[in-house]
């Protein structure tokens, strides 16, 4: 099996740098354009099904990709982003700035990462992914062929926390997937494969 695990499209919070999260922010004019000439590249590709978390952003990203297609569109609440609690919608870089904020060590620090309030903490989100996989990809390895996950930023990071068996410390592993990236990773009775961990379809000046 093959799995092809999407970043969704740029949205108006991307653009500003602000923390999602949890939030429901839709997709802007660019993502959209990221995310069709994403599904053209990818329109002879075949995919048995496409899981996508339930949030705006990534569900119009993964009906963007399939396009015209006869391909389902199954949404799972354990794919959701994680939640940053008090600081969404915050400027995250100047909470990146800040020594006092949680969000400090996020990126070069994760396994120092402590969730601010009503936030997620990197473990839980990463106890969803293993979820999600063992349970809805592995249990389904011997009788599809391709699959697509449709997720976020650190959702993402999340599975592949599982794929490579690695741990906290290593979450940012290959950085942050760009938005409409793609991962590609091979799964078969050995195991886990990756064949792309930082795959674009667009030219990366648009």
């Amino acid at each position: 099996m093959e799995i092809y695990i999407v970043r969704h499209g740029e949205t108006v919070w991307n653009e500003k740098r602000l923390l999602q999260g949890s939030e429901d922010i839709a997709l802007n004019d660019n993502g959209r354009k990221l995310a069709k000439i994403t599904g053209e590249k990818l329109r002879n590709v075949h995919f048995d099904k496409i899981y996508s978390s339930p949030l705006i952003r990534a569900y119009e990203t993964a009906k963007l990709i399939r396009g015209h297609r006869d391909i389902p569109i199954i949404r799972d609440d354990r794919l959701r982003e994680l939640s940053f609690g008090i600081n969404e919608g915050k400027d995250s870089i100047k909470i990146r700035e800040d020594e006092n904020n949680p969000f400090h060590n996020f990126f070069s620090r994760p396994e120092l990462y402590v969730a601010p309030e009503g936030g997620e903490t990197l473990e839980h989100i990463c106890e969803r992914g293993k979820e999600f996989m063992e349970q809805v990809i592995e249990s389904q390895r011997d009788t599809l062929e391709r699959v697509m996950i449709v997720a976020h930023g650190a959702m993402n990071k999340a599975l592949m926390c599982h794929i490579m068996n690695h741990g906290i410390c290593e979450y940012w592993s290959g950085g942050l997937q760009k938005n409409c990236g793609v991962i590609i990773v091979e799964l078969d009775k050995k195991g886990y494969h990756v064949l792309e961990e930082s795959k674009v379809f667009y030219k990366e000046d648009i």
